[in-house]
């Protein structure tokens, strides 16, 4: 005979993981705002700046904004990429202060 499943284990188990993720999720967002340097703005202005860019339906400037976050994490993997801070594929891109939230800490 075969042994009843104990549901609410599994299920404490699942919540305890489920919220571990949300955590760990909070914490990674924290390390990015750091990171690129947007630490240094006040919380509303960062925040509009993400509902800027969440609301924003053209395809083209989200792919600029991927680009330039792809660049970040490759030179941040970088070791030399730290001592220099410089952006590379950033620089030619320029002009967009409202394109990135992390772009005004740079450039001052």
């Amino acid at each position: 005979m075969r042994k009843p499943r104990d549901f609410d284990a599994a299920l404490k188990t699942l919540n305890d993981k489920t919220r571990a993720l949300k955590e760990n999720k909070r914490r990674q967002l924290g390390e990015l705002i750091v990171a690129t340097g947007a630490d240094v703005l006040d919380m509303e202005t960062l925040a509009g700046a993400l509902l800027v860019m969440a609301e924003t339906s053209n395809s083209t400037e989200k792919e600029h904004w991927r680009k330039r976050g792809l660049a970040f994490f490759r030179d941040a993997a970088k070791p030399t990429a730290r001592k220099s801070r410089g952006n590379p594929a950033g620089a030619s891109a320029g002009g967009g202060t409202q394109t990135s939230p992390g772009s005004a800490t740079r450039e001052t």
